[in-house]
């Protein structure tokens, strides 16, 4: 029996998956087996000969139980083990795990609430057992905050959750665990879009994330698909914080636009949005990246400035990455014009700067929406309402799966529409169509909802539109 107890050092749970709003990445579970015992609570060979033959054999029984998902028969054995000897032979970690896995079971399977809040401190104190004994409060303040955030999430406030998220990278940094970011960077997005986190904070935190998930996939070894996965959701998801204006630095803009303008340097629109973009983020216009790309812009860019008026003071401010002013201004010049070409383009234009600098998505559609009543037959405010949804796959989704791929279906409403009123769009339509019809979902995807192609489906999220169920080729 002791050969089956020690064997079992080497056994490790594999939890099924559940559905989430954000893609899942399991925590690993595979415990390593330290050359010296660990912690200061009590070990096996503390125990008398008859209570210690008795204690190893509730470990090794419940184990069993475990493996076989009996985790009802396997807790009285498992609360035996762990109560009597809760660091067993003082170098494994695994009855940690079994513990939580056996009262998360319980959690999932009760319908009262009283006991569903019983079991989950049941396993906020397995947690806090663990670093009682073994240390890596960091470590197991991620697994915490992962496990309230996925499983027990209805009786977790967003506070608590963050909270241990923010104790976990507070400690660790950028070697912060996979399985932490995307449940992490979901919550500091929501926070900073609704101004529940000072900006500072929340960029700080978002650049750690974004140096952690480009470290982890650089020098992943064996957890490379999950590296994957995470890097897939954090960081689109995170670029949209960009518009929040001081919650970047400079130096996040620098690395990220000033390549783009070396690799462009002879395209105006890449110059003027990379200088637009770096002015928004307040850089000094003495650094030597500033004044190269004004040196560009000043011989191979240059446009004569509108006469002073409302135009001129929009195009200023849009200049100078003041996109706020420059929206205000923009729609007071367009709202003072009878001119439908002229209000129709300084709508579409407002709608872009919402799109592409601001980030706000939802005032982004309504202005095209607004230029296109104004101009009949115009595909282009179509074309930005299409790329609008195709961006929302981090937004609406993780990233992958299904919820991200079924805001392809207006998507493609929207470029077929724009082609349809407007053959003059028809070109780049299609090659959006082209390029987004790979990402709708499968067959066996909509089979598996139950859902008929062809038949009408709505797209939630802000998108929320009616559009038609189709399938990848």
């Amino acid at each position: 029996m002791r050969l089956f107890f020690c064997l079992l050092i080497l056994i490790s749970l594999v939890h099924c998956t559940p559905k989430t709003s954000t893609p899942i990445v399991e925590e690993p579970l595979i415990e390593e087996v330290q050359e010296e015992p660990l912690g200061p609570c009590v070990t096996l060979d503390q125990l008398s000969p008859s209570e210690k033959d008795a204690t190893e054999t509730a470990y090794v029984l419940y184990k069993d139980l475990v493996k076989q998902k009996k985790y009802d028969e396997a807790l009285p054995l498992w609360e035996k083990a762990f109560y009597t000897a809760p660091a067993a032979t003082g170098n494994i970690r695994y009855q940690y795990d079994d513990g939580v896995a056996i009262y998360k079971h319980l959690y999932a399977t009760t319908k009262d609430e009283t006991e569903k809040l019983r079991f989950k401190d049941s396993i906020i104190s397995i947690y806090d057992k663990r670093i009682e004994c073994l240390g890596e409060s960091a470590y197991v303040a991620g697994r915490k905050g992962f496990d309230l955030y996925y499983y027990l999430n209805p009786h977790s406030s967003e506070d608590e959750i963050f909270a241990l998220f923010k104790e976990h990278i507070d400690g660790k940094g950028e070697g912060m665990e996979y399985f932490v970011i995307n449940p992490f960077a979901k919550i500091l997005y929501d926070k900073a879009v609704q101004g529940n986190i000072a900006k500072e904070e929340a960029g700080n935190y978002a650049m750690q994330v974004l140096s952690a998930v480009k470290k982890g996939k650089e020098n992943c070894t064996k957890d490379c698909e999950a590296w994957q996965i995470v890097g897939d959701y954090a960081p689109p998801r995170l670029e949209n914080l960009e518009g929040i204006k001081g919650l970047y630095p400079c130096s996040y803009f620098i690395s990220k636009y000033y390549q783009e303008y070396l690799d462009n340097s002879d395209d105006c629109d890449v110059i003027n949005t990379v200088l637009r973009k770096l002015r928004f983020a307040e850089c000094d216009e003495s650094m030597a990246e500033v004044q190269e790309i004004l040196q560009v812009k000043k011989s191979k860019c240059y446009v004569a400035p509108p006469q002073e008026s409302t135009l001129r003071q929009a195009y200023n401010a849009y200049e100078a990455g003041d996109f706020t002013t420059a929206v205000q201004k923009f729609e007071e010049y367009a709202n003072s014009k009878d001119d439908i070409e002229k209000k129709a383009k300084y709508l579409l234009l407002i709608a872009k700067i919402y799109y592409g600098e601001i980030r706000n998505f939802p005032k982004a559609r309504s202005y095209a929406e607004k230029a296109a009543s104004i101009k009949g037959n115009w595909g282009e405010p179509y074309l930005l309402i299409g790329k609008l949804y195709a961006s929302s796959g981090p937004l609406c989704g993780p990233g992958t799966g299904w919820d991200s791929q079924i805001v392809t279906w207006p998507a493609i409403d929207m470029f077929k529409k724009a082609k349809s009123i407007d053959p003059s769009a028809g070109a780049e339509a299609d090659k959006w169509i082209a390029t987004y019809a790979q990402y709708m979902p499968s067959k066996a995807d909509i089979f598996q909802r139950n859902i008929q192609e062809g038949a009408s489906f709505k797209v939630g999220c802000w998108i929320n539109r009616n559009t038609t169920v189709r399938t990848a080729k």
